[in-house]
């Protein structure tokens, strides 16, 4: 066995030189080159902020930071995991992430948050268990889709495989509502919408899904699910200047502010609207207003390349995934990215409703960072089976 274990550790180490060469470079460079605007941009808006940093000018830069080493961490371990590993720990996660949106519902162990109880909150950090069920939605579905179609040799997803996957989904869509979410029901809608079109159901199916969602709004609106004051934002999104001092606040804010950067910007660490602080949560949920005004249109405009840019080199993994596991979670990263990113962008013009959603690797938040760089794992990990020889 002795004289094996050289021979062994060559070929791993063979193994790990190949996937670094062939990991799919294109999507890294842009992941890291949002990351790194990002944290510009965090600490343009939180280093004059007193209040929020305990006069630690480089506190928000500082853990923006860590949690991307911590983000990138993980990103590489899953990259580098055995593809049927993957699918074994996929029910793992999934029951870790209901766990989590379970407990915040606690008295006493979730905490609230802008009207909404998403976080756990321990003495060192707080995590937000609703950015993991994203990734543990994509995979329980994909994974359900996938087996079933493996087990009946059928490259198609049956109507029953579908709707035990809709279940799947379900679940923690159900307990993000309770906190409740709005936001992140809108990224899992969107992800299972983009899983199923691919699955290869029948077209009706998504006619349905359209008109189940509606049906859905229409009773949480009537059966008082949602808050009120996330009723309010949709009337501020249909009309701003109606409570310009109250509800409509963030949006007629985050327009001067993008509308002062015009085509070069006023410079970094000079937007007279983020230096002083007239755009709430700038560093969070209102992150791309820091680019429209400090970097203009060049800058903001950059920031849509890379999200354009990462989400076609997704598309074109999920094309190329050897099979139907990788190519649903390929293409549920990529409704997650692409919604989510348009949702939060969209809201800073006033084209969304505000819903609470960071902008992917660009947003100040740890769960979301490390999530996203999570799926970004993922994605390599199909890319570097499917070049597998």
């Amino acid at each position: 066995m002795s004289l094996l274990t050289p021979i062994r550790l060559t070929r791993a180490r063979a193994d790990r030189r190949s996937a670094l060469w062939q990991a799919d470079w294109v999507l890294v460079v842009g992941v890291l080159a949002l990351s790194a605007i990002g944290a510009l941009l965090i600490w343009s808006a939180t280093y004059q902020r007193t209040s929020l940093t305990d006069g630690n000018q480089y506190a928000f830069l500082l853990r923006h930071a860590l949690n991307f080493a911590i983000g990138s961490i993980l990103a590489v371990g899953a990259a580098l995991t055995d593809h049927r590993r993957v699918r074994i720990l996929a029910p793992v996660l999934y029951v870790a992430s209901l766990l989590g949106l379970i407990l915040v519902l606690v008295p006493g162990v979730g905490a609230v948050i802008n009207g909404s109880r998403s976080w756990i909150q321990l003495p060192w950090m707080s995590i937000q268990p609703s950015e993991f069920a994203k990734l543990a939605v994509i995979v329980g579905m994909a994974l359900l889709i996938a087996e079933k179609g493996e087990t009946n040799h059928r490259e198609n997803a049956r109507t029953v495989d579908v709707a035990q996957a809709i279940a799947v989904a379900a679940v923690p869509v159900i307990l993000v509502m309770l906190q409740p979410d709005l936001g992140t029901v809108m990224v899992l809608g969107s992800i299972v919408f983009g899983i199923i079109a691919v699955s290869g159901v029948p077209k009706r199916w998504m006619l349905g899904l359209v008109t189940a969602a509606t049906v859905v709004a229409t009773l949480a609106i009537q059966f008082n699910v949602l808050k009120d004051y996330q009723l309010a934002r949709f009337k501020a999104f249909a009309d701003p200047s109606q409570d310009p001092q109250g509800i409509g606040y963030n949006i007629n804010q985050a327009r001067i502010a993008i509308g002062n950067g015009g085509v070069f910007g006023q410079g970094l660490f000079h937007g007279s609207q983020t230096q002083n602080a007239f755009v709430p949560e700038q560093h969070t949920d209102f992150v791309f207003t820091v680019a429209g005004e400090e970097l203009g249109l060049i800058g903001a405009g950059a920031i849509i390349v890379l999200f354009a840019l990462i989400i076609w080199r997704g598309l074109r993994i999920a094309v190329n995934a050897r099979d139907a596991f990788h190519r649903l979670v390929a293409t549920g990263i990529v409704c997650w990215f692409a919604f989510q990113a348009f949702e939060n962008i969209g809201m800073t013009l006033g084209i969304m409703p505000v819903t609470g959603l960071p902008l992917p690797f660009v947003s100040y938040g740890g769960s979301s960072l490390l999530a996203g760089l999570l799926a970004i794992g993922l994605l390599q990990n199909i890319h570097l089976r499917t070049h597998q020889i």
